[in-house]
């Protein structure tokens, strides 16, 4: 399915250059934030991921890529744009019908294109009215005030739970199904993935800097370049030196 994809964009957008494959979710979370692509095309059906896990995580990303779903299931195509989709390809995929999806592309990615991520209204009630004549029906989830940013934080530390004020923790990184939250005095463990408790801080005082961490201003001494090229944040009277994905180097832009 990949080399024929990839073969049918050659021939619809030779300009075009594909920078990375992935055979399932996690690779292309991985390969993503590594290469820091424009669009990304997702099989919904992945192994590890699914592709709406993945468009889940992405869509917290400073600057998301623009999403092309690829589906066997147009039962998923609602869902799929609630994930900030710009279009989604039923397999096998028509010459005919990725072409329409370039053209989109192309509209999304000029500097005068409407924000990343919007989905216009008129592909979306094309869409609800397709899945209606097909007896199927969906329903788009109503928008809810966001709460107030997190106060404190509930962590394990051994055998003994901690209460940490949210003003204390220097950093948060992604740890297997925990997230570990770095104090002056040590670390300690919680249970909340990451993706879900960016949400729950002010985004003024904690930065979201890689995929898997997030760190608080405060404690940010600079940056700089290591010989790989990478932007890495220094911390303040901390020796260890934190990796900036290239979705997030605008944060240090003339730092």
């Amino acid at each position: 399915m990949r080399d024929y994809l990839e073969s049918q964009l050659k021939a619809v957008w030779p300009e075009l250059r594909v920078v990375a494959r992935a055979a399932n979710g996690i690779e292309a979370l991985r390969m993503i934030d590594e290469e820091a692509p424009q669009v990304v095309f997702l099989d919904i059906r992945m192994p590890g991921l699914s592709g709406l896990d993945v468009a889940a995580r992405l869509v917290d990303s400073r600057t998301p890529p623009h999403i092309v779903f690829v589906t066997a299931y147009d039962q998923y195509a609602v869902e799929a744009f609630e994930h900030s989709a710009v279009d989604y390809l039923l397999k096998p995929v028509n010459l005919e019908r990725l072409e329409r999806t370039v053209a989109k592309l192309k509209t999304r990615l000029r500097p005068a294109s409407p924000v990343e991520g919007a989905v216009p209204a008129a592909a979306l009630q094309a869409l609800l009215a397709q899945l209606a004549a097909g007896g199927l029906t969906a329903a788009l989830p109503t928008p809810t005030p966001a709460p107030a940013p997190l106060q404190w934080i509930r962590a394990s530390q051994g055998d003994e739970t901690r209460l940490i004020p949210i003003e204390d923790v220097i950093y948060f990184q992604s740890n297997d199904k925990y997230t570990s939250v770095f104090v002056a005095d040590g670390e300690s463990l919680i249970r909340t993935p990451i993706s879900k408790l960016r949400e729950q801080l002010d985004e003024q005082q904690f930065w979201q800097i890689h995929r898997s961490v997030i760190v608080a201003a405060r404690h940010v001494a600079g940056t700089r370049q290591d010989f790989r090229g990478r932007v890495m944040v220094q911390l303040k009277g901390r020796p260890e030196q934190l990796v900036v994905s290239r979705n997030y180097v605008d944060l240090f832009r003339g730092m």
